[in-house]
């Protein structure tokens, strides 16, 4: 039962949105660890480096953990500006195991993409993990290519703003909620006061923009969708099916993805290099890449968000917003 009163929660933040910013700040903390490399995978006669950068759990511009101030957001910039700034380094292997997060964090994230590409010419893989769905396949499509594990969950494309309300049940216990507002629509969806379909029709709007937004993005970045309506619907799919779809490039892991890369680089031979910040060097492309207070070990994308007490807490996606992310129906399972 502790779940529902949990999930309750979570949706009734979330439609406090009355004056929520469609906006980032990126901050660069000095404090932080410096991004570092490790070798874990090379070709017999070496070459020059493709680098390796992991976006892994629920996008967002919070802290990675309540332990520290380094964000997600933070550590995917500073990887990228040592890839820019490294000269041996010819492309990017993107590998994603995200299930998406708030707008504005995953716009950030493929604009800093594009602005990446844009400046060095260096080529973007992305290759996906478990989960590379909503916000994850935004950043995705923003890639030269993208490979996609037969397993892999990904599509979701679509907009979300979980809310709640529990006026009726506050009423049968006689409690009666009165906000003081400069306007009509200042306490927009408040979860204590009596529905409001006209403040519904708001959010809506705000959705329908997103979505408009995320499905132009996805048409450009792949044209040969033959059927947007029913594929771009919010769906999800497996990597196999997006394959036959139009929503992917190829099938294969992190191996074939390096390949890809050497390809659009115009390698023969290359090493491929994994970046990290704040933990210790990665032996394997698979390893994390990110560090992780001793008492919160690793976990792939799927425990990340069915964990959701904890880590949904520290990513930040309990805050109040619009998010591209797709919420497995684990998730709402009751105890």
């Amino acid at each position: 039962m502790r779940y529902l009163v949990l999930i309750a929660l979570l949706a009734a933040t979330a439609t406090l949105v009355g004056c929520m910013p469609k906006s980032i700040t990126i901050q660069l903390d000095g404090k932080s660890a410096e991004v570092g490399e490790s070798t874990v995978m090379r070709d017999k006669l070496g070459g020059p480096k493709i680098a390796q950068i992991d976006l892994t759990g629920v996008i967002s511009s919070a802290p990675t953990s309540p332990f520290g101030t380094s964000a997600m957001l933070d550590d995917f910039a500073a990887m990228l500006a040592k890839a820019e700034g490294d000269a041996q380094v010819k492309a990017v292997l993107l590998r994603i195991n995200s299930p998406g997060g708030s707008v504005a964090a995953s716009e950030t994230l493929a604009e800093l993409i594009s602005s990446f590409k844009e400046r060095t010419d260096k080529p973007v893989v992305a290759s996906m993990a478990e989960v590379a769905a909503s916000g994850g396949y935004y950043t995705a499509i923003t890639a030269d290519r993208i490979i996609a594990q037969p397993s892999t969950i990904t599509g979701s494309v679509g907009v979300i703003v979980p809310t709640l309300n529990v006026s009726q049940g506050m009423a049968k216990l006689g409690i009666r909620s009165r906000s003081v507002i400069s306007g009509p629509n200042k306490d927009i969806a408040n979860p204590m006061e009596p529905i409001n379909e006209e403040h519904y029709e708001i959010l809506q709007g705000i959705v329908d923009e997103f979505y408009i937004d995320f499905r132009t993005r996805v048409l450009a970045a792949r044209p040969n969708i033959e059927d947007p309506d029913s594929v771009l619907d919010g769906k999800v799919y497996t990597g196999r099916t997006a394959l036959k779809l139009g929503l992917v490039d190829e099938l294969g892991g992190i191996p074939e993805a390096f390949k890809a890369a050497k390809e659009l680089a115009g390698l023969n031979s290359a090493v491929l290099v994994k970046y990290h910040r704040g933990a210790a060097a990665p032996m394997t492309p698979y390893a994390s890449a990110h560090a992780q207070p001793t008492s919160q070990p690793s976990t792939g994308a799927i425990d990340a968000i069915l964990n959701w007490k904890d880590k949904l807490t520290q990513s930040g996606a309990t805050d109040p917003g619009f998010y591209y992310l797709w919420l497995p129906p684990g998730l709402l399972s009751i105890d």
